[in-house]
């Protein structure tokens, strides 16, 4: 008898059994316990964070429409229970966390170790503040990010109707919009309570904007006909098709119009206790709160006194850079806002204010971006293959949203990303302003950042999604910077104003976001400020001064993060000299995904030692 044959069917049973005891407690551990590494915790925790939230399942966009999609016909749950469930999920998943840092890990387990720990911090930094909205919103309900405005701008935009299971989803979600929107009416009652009201020209700004929304009749509101455009491109049958829109046209009759009616008519009750004080100085705790934004949205510890007084020099650096163009070009007098004033009121640099001009913007946004992108290669590692789309911004949503904004793509780049262009007065951009828009918007900017993370499919999760204001718009700031590097503008002074003009408007905004929340500011002295510094049009600057009003410390983020970025870049280039590269730069800052800025001085201080110590092994070696 061979004794070996004899054992090894045991021995072979054996050690698979040892095997499946060896897989079953990795998944229990990796489940429910501690798994036994911290990428495992983390996806564990992000995968849990959106399973709870429907709408970011469908912003991920990775199994909609899929059979086992079980989440795109629900929109997320708005209340106090569900903001209070959030900050103890935070305090679990810190504390899950923290058990890591005394073990030692890889660098860049570290790195999103400290990235998804700071980004908790802040999440609690808000349980601070009881007066806050459910949805941790100063004011869930105003004219550019409110929830009155958004839940029909994502159900537009990011939910995705590639098939008939996402169309029934899609109209069971506008069936649950009116719900959602008596939930916020109910907590901007209990907000108000606690001296929380927005103040009196937000309000009105937001009653207009809901009354536009349902001037039209249901049928043709943009939620249905969307629907019925939607459904005729993917060749629904038509009896399934009838009946949806039918159901989406009694789903805005009978329940979205009333919701937005009753909550206009909240709103217009706390217009009567409306005062015009715009700055969150006035509320309790209102400095302290402030100073939170600050630190979350700038990823810094800047006070506002010092981003106040850098905002103010930055201001004067840039105007006498602009008054040397400006005299180039045979502009001499008058101050530097009044000359640029008049410049953005020349008819030979205006588009039609006409559905023509308005596709014409489109497109020359298109040749803008097609011209840069095949420029890419030169100076990027990395080009994303997730395309870019260029759109119009709403037409209901165009009052009170900024002059243009960026919509990130799905994880697996089926959405693509997307460029919104607001057209609601073609005279606020200019032709010369055009190109600098796009490059901030798309590439080289947001969508060259944001699609780079979202492909480099090495990074955990939370960092191929993540989304810090001070790198994203630090980085499309810079990038405006690098378009001039890149030699777009040459020969072109008017396209450089441009770009000055974009970079004098983020330096404003450093004043005048500090100014309302920090030094009591008036709206009118703020929109005075920026619109006789910047020369942009009045509409314009009211809209987006407005919009700090709401957000406050979120338009600092971006001058901050472009200083910092560009420090970055001067710190790499006199520490290597001649072993700087461009592309490598490019490729430490945007293939390891957004961060806060402290870690990416981090990072690249890393990076640059890592060189210099390869340089020093290679002449040892020699």
């Amino acid at each position: 008898m061979d004794i070996n044959k004899h054992w090894a069917v045991p021995a072979a049973a054996a050690a698979a059994v040892l095997a499946l005891i060896a897989g079953m407690y990795l998944a229990y551990q990796t489940v429910w316990g501690t798994p036994l590494r911290v990428r495992d915790l983390l996806l564990r925790q992000a995968i849990q964070q959106l399973r709870e939230s429907p709408q970011a399942m469908t912003q991920v966009g990775i199994i909609d429409g899929a059979w086992y999609d079980f989440s795109s016909d629900e929109l997320d749950r708005y209340s106090l229970e569900e903001r209070k469930r959030i900050f103890e999920r935070t305090r679990r998943y810190d504390a899950e966390l923290a058990a890591w840092d005394p073990i030692p890990i890889s660098e860049q387990n570290r790195l999103s170790l400290d990235i998804v720990r700071w980004s908790y911090a802040r999440t609690l930094a808000d349980a601070k503040y009881p007066w806050l909205g459910a949805n941790n919103r100063l004011y869930p309900v105003e004219q550019a990010f409110g929830i009155q405005k958004d839940l029909p701008n994502f159900l537009l935009s990011t939910h995705q109707i590639k098939n008939a299971r996402l169309a029934r989803h899609y109209v069971a979600r506008l069936e649950a919009l009116g719900g959602v929107l008596d939930a916020v009416r109910e907590d901007i009652a209990r907000q108000a309570d606690e001296g929380v009201i927005a103040p009196d020209f937000i309000i009105d700004d937001s009653i207009a904007q809901m009354k536009a929304f349902i001037a039209p009749v249901p049928g043709e509101n943009p939620l249905v006909t969307h629907l019925a455009e939607k459904t005729e491109a993917i060749g629904m049958g038509s009896e399934e098709r009838n009946a949806l829109i039918n159901r989406a046209v009694a789903a805005m009759l009978e329940t979205v119009y009333p919701a937005y009616r009753r909550l206009i008519e909240e709103e217009g009750a706390l217009r009567k206790r409306a005062t015009h004080d715009a700055g969150v100085w006035r509320l309790k705790d209102g400095a302290a709160y402030y100073a939170d934004q600050l630190k979350t949205l700038t990823t810094t510890n800047m006070t506002p006194d010092q981003i106040h007084a850098y905002g103010l020099s930055e201001v004067a650096r840039i105007t006498a850079e602009m008054d040397g163009v400006l005299k180039s070009i045979g502009r001499t007098e008058g101050t530097v806002g009044e000359r640029m004033n008049a410049l953005m009121a020349d008819p030979r640099f205006l588009y039609p204010n006409t559905d023509t001009g308005r596709g014409a913007m489109l497109a020359r946004y298109e040749q803008i971006l097609g011209r840069v992108k095949w420029m890419l290669p030169g100076y990027f590692s990395h080009i994303p293959k997730i395309p870019l789309e260029v759109r119009r911004v709403p037409i209901f949503a165009e009052q009170g949203s900024a002059g243009a904004y960026y919509e990130r793509p799905s994880l697996d780049g089926g959405r693509p990303g997307v460029f919104f262009a607001n057209l609601r007065n073609t005279a606020e951009v200019p032709m010369w302003a055009m190109p600098t828009l796009a490059y901030h918007e798309g590439i080289p900017g947001h969508h060259m950042q944001i699609a780079t993370a979202t492909e480099i499919e090495d990074l955990p999760f939370q960092r191929r999604l993540s989304y810090f204001p001070a790198f994203g718009e630090g980085w499309a700031l810079y990038a405006e910077r690098l378009a001039k590097e890149m030699g777009l503008y040459a020969g072109d002074p008017y396209g450089d104003l441009g770009r000055l003009q974009s970079e004098l408007f983020r330096a404003a905004r450093l004043v005048v976001d500090t100014g309302i929340h920090a030094k009591r500011w008036s709206r009118e002295q703020a929109i005075a400020y920026m619109q006789t510094t910047t020369g942009m049009a009045n509409s314009d600057v009211t809209a987006e001064v407005e919009r700090y009003v709401v957000w406050p410390g979120q338009a600092c983020a971006y001058k901050i993060g472009m200083k910092a970025i560009l420090g970055l870049r001067d710190q790499a280039r006199r520490e290597l000299g001649p072993k700087f590269d461009l592309k490598e730069f490019h490729a430490v800052m945007l293939e390891n995904g957004a961060m806060p800025l402290w870690l990416a001085q981090r990072n690249v201080d890393r990076w640059i030692a890592g060189k210099v110590g390869f340089s020093a092994n290679a002449a040892d070696s020699r």
